[in-house]
């Protein structure tokens, strides 16, 4: 995508000659930010996620692109409500993508330009369909399992064993794993929030090994003058060698090292998303699962099976570190409260 870049004008004072005078001066005037660095740092500021942050500054690269790349300030609602159906209406982008693209622009305009502008509340948001989750049988989840093998394997079956998501599970590290009290410590989940979730039995001796390979690796990244992996917060600063504590180590690291896209350090980060993806992707495949399946599948499988096994909801809602026990919910349409509960009329006749 091309590069956006505002140049601020520089404004000489008359007193000044044309001449050396006037260059010093020109070079020596401080270059204010660039509009899109000015957005990361207010998200960095406010402490939002990496993720968000890319998201807001791709929003709003787009918008200023879709514009002929014109400068925010120069635009309004009219542009805006334009954007927006463009993107429901050419895109034909799903709801909550559209509506993430009006809460990037509102975030610009309000934090970063210091506009306000309380028509913009007011564009129109678009309504988020209601759907039933895909979920696995047990059946199924087995048969998917047989065709994994390795950390792919392991991962898949933390997913399904735990109920954490995705990026929780390869966000993982050393210390959030209890074994002698089968937890596991989900850190800084969904709306930033830790939760507690079980550890299944049938995992710890596979856990445990796993972590024999990963020693070894962090082993050998201590030997290459490496080994510090990425620290929330400020405890990098606080806690300078806290970094290559085993510890804090991930459980799923990345085969090869990377930099760090906001320190700019070489570390071993976890495993990208999109790897585990594809693999359970072309693992259902292989087990001829008609059924669209990602790895957020075993997340719903995993809450469906145990409120099928009679567990609480309450307790389900805890495990999956819902806000709101209606989300929780969602899941007892496999209960035979739904249409397996009822005998149909024409069974009758």
């Amino acid at each position: 995508m091309p590069h956006v870049q505002f140049q601020s004008s520089v404004v000489l004072r008359p007193e000044f000659k044309a001449g050396a005078d006037v260059v010093a001066c020109v070079n020596a005037a401080p270059q204010a930010p660039r509009l899109l660095d000015q957005l990361r740092n207010r998200i960095r500021v406010l402490h939002y996620s990496i993720r968000t942050e890319q998201a807001y500054v791709d929003w709003a690269r787009r918008f200023i692109l879709h514009n002929n790349k014109r400068h925010p300030c120069e635009m309004g609602a009219t542009e805006i409500e334009r954007f927006l159906t463009h993107l429901a209406v050419e895109r034909n982008v799903s709801a909550s993508t559209q509506n993430q693209a009006k809460a990037a622009l509102l975030f610009l305009y309000r934090e970063v330009l210091g506009i306000s502008l309380p028509w913009l509340t007011e564009v129109i948001t678009a309504k988020i369909s209601q759907r039933l989750p895909v979920v696995l049988t047990e059946r199924e989840v087995r048969d998917l399992l047989l065709q994994l093998n390795g950390t792919s394997w392991l991962i898949a079956s933390v997913l399904y064993g735990t109920g954490a998501r995705l990026l929780e599970c390869l966000r993982l590290r050393v210390k959030d794993v209890e074994f002698d009290r089968r937890e596991i410590v989900i850190r800084c989940g969904k709306g930033n929030k830790d939760r507690v979730t079980v550890l299944p039995e049938n995992l710890m001796a596979p856990l445990r090994q796993q972590l024999v390979t990963v020693r070894a690796l962090h082993q050998l990244d201590l030997k290459a003058g490496l080994g510090d992996v990425w620290l929330p917060g400020a405890l990098a600063a606080k806690y300078p060698s806290a970094g290559r504590a085993w510890g804090w180590q991930y459980i799923f690291p990345s085969p090869q090292r990377s930099i760090d896209p906001r320190g700019g350090r070489e570390r071993r980060h976890h495993l990208a998303e999109q790897s585990v993806q594809r693999m359970v992707s072309l693992a259902a495949k292989r087990a001829d699962i008609s059924k669209p399946c990602t790895p957020h599948v075993l997340r719903h499988s995993f809450a469906t099976h145990l409120l099928q096994a009679g567990y609480d909801i309450r307790t389900v809602q805890e495990l999956l570190g819902h806000a709101d026990v209606s989300t929780t919910q969602i899941y007892t349409h496999v209960m035979n409260r739904g249409g397996r509960g009822v005998l149909s009329p024409f069974d009758k006749i």
